[in-house]
């Protein structure tokens, strides 16, 4: 219930946020315009709270936190005194109109990039790229292999694990085959390809990348922490050591001795493990212990901890965050429209399409990760509110662009019954879309 209320807050705050943005955008420009405001509502329904202003602007938050509206003088929505005709929506330029309408998605960009800055300037901690590759996994066939760092994912250069996940999620979406470049311990770059064309077609992204097989690397098998009292200090480990073998067996990593440690201490808890001190072999009589540490199930322990993975903190001057925000910013656009386009025509699969649940879910669990990773969760989904506002459907932003557009080329404005019919259309549309999204996440947690 804790993570379903948290979810709850954190989409309330964020639909909040960023529909008060967009709406705000729409209503600064058209009162800059001379176009008369008559109500800005953060939500729809009926109003919890409501503030009447001096120059007679009503102000709301309404019930239904699940959008907003900003509603002008419109002569299509009842009589308009003649001393505020000029004032009136629909008498206005063709070109005010326009611009009224981009607003919205204009000042959702606008927080984009203000968000993206902030959390470059704030410094997002992340790990780094250094991965491994699933046995007879797609990324193991092209060579990828146990702590390669990946350097370039297709053209775009990478320094977090985050990062290189997006980049690989763009790619999988397209099923190209993609350019990897990775950097070996011996600091030698290769180039390999994977052969995304291979896999099949309609699948989520979380489905190939399981396929992909990439995957964090395990730490290597060396000793950080050495507990007091347990097996592993009472046979004389030290912080530093390397463990090499258990039994004679070898151990390639953390979570390759995590293994083995149970496999060989249930046969007999008297261990043998070869480690390398200072470059010096050596071998320690250990004998594990079956029990609970810190809120785990019982289990053989010695009582060694890992190093933690090499982190990669992205923090900018406050110069080259807005450099880097805008850059993010046109990248994460042009894809987003891309990923749209490959959905139309049906090279990417929609099941990809989350609604406000998985959104919920995400702001929940960005919000837990720290300021920097909400804010870059609020830069994605205002960017995708600006996107999805510029489509061309009747009842969003893009469908009055389009009618807007359609008056400028004929010359006059598109009729009522004209724009009734659009407006049935665009309803039917978003009404499919919302049901397809919300069976996608019900079908997640269901699966889950």
């Amino acid at each position: 219930m804790n993570s379903f209320f948290g979810s709850l807050f954190w989409l309330l705050v964020t639909l909040g946020v960023l529909v008060t943005f967009h709406e705000f955008g729409h209503f600064w420009v058209a009162r800059r315009l001379g176009v008369r405001v008559l109500r800005f509502s953060v939500g729809f329904g009926k109003a919890v709270w409501k503030h009447v202003s001096r120059d007679g602007v009503e102000y709301q938050i309404a019930a239904i936190p699940l959008g907003g509206y900003v509603k002008m003088l419109d002569a299509r929505e009842g009589v308009v005194p003649p001393q505020l005709r000029d004032q009136e929506f629909t008498v206005q330029p063709v070109w005010k109109r326009i611009l009224i309408v981009l607003a919205g998605p204009g000042f959702n960009l606008i927080f984009t990039v203000a968000a993206l800055w902030l959390m470059f300037v704030i410094g997002r901690p992340d790990v780094a790229p250094i991965v491994t590759a699933q046995p007879q996994s797609m990324a193991a066939v092209a060579g990828v292999q146990s702590g390669d760092r990946i350097v370039r994912i297709g053209g775009r250069e990478v320094d977090t694990w985050s990062d290189s996940l997006d980049a690989l999620a763009n790619a999988l979406l397209g099923r190209t085959p993609l350019p990897l470049t990775v950097r070996r311990p011996d600091g030698i770059q290769h180039q390999l390809r994977l052969p995304l064309n291979e896999l099949p077609p309609g699948q989520t992204v979380d489905r190939y990348l399981t396929t992909l097989g990439l995957t964090l690397a395990p730490p290597p098998a060396i000793v950080a922490t050495v507990l007091p009292g347990q097996p592993a200090a009472l046979g004389g480990m030290q912080g530093g050591d390397r463990i090499l073998a258990i039994n004679g067996k070898p151990v390639s990593d953390f979570d390759a001795l995590g293994k083995l440690l149970q496999t060989q201490a249930a046969i007999s808890p008297k261990l043998t493990l070869a480690i390398e001190r200072h470059g010096k072999p050596l071998t320690l009589a250990v004998t594990a212990r079956h029990e609970a540490l810190q809120g785990q199930p019982a289990h053989w322990v010695i009582g060694v901890g890992a190093a933690p993975l090499e982190t990669a903190t992205l923090r900018y001057g406050a110069a080259r965050a807005l450099t880097a925000s805008l850059h993010d910013t046109w990248r994460n656009t042009v894809q987003t429209f891309a990923m749209v386009g490959k959905m139309v025509g049906g090279e990417a699969s929609t099941k990809n399409l989350s609604s406000v649940i998985g959104i919920a879910q995400m702001a929940n669990a960005s919000a837990h990760m720290g300021l920097a990773w909400f804010l870059q969760f609020l830069a994605m989904v205002s960017l995708s509110l600006a996107v999805l506002n510029l489509l061309p459907i009747p009842v969003l932003d893009g469908g009055h662009l389009l009618y807007y557009l359609i008056e400028l080329l004929k010359g006059s404005p598109l009729s009522d019954q004209a724009m009734a019919i659009g407006q049935y259309i665009g309803l039917v549309l978003l009404f499919s879309l919302m049901g397809l999204v919300f069976y996608n996440d019900i079908h997640r947690l269901l699966l889950s």
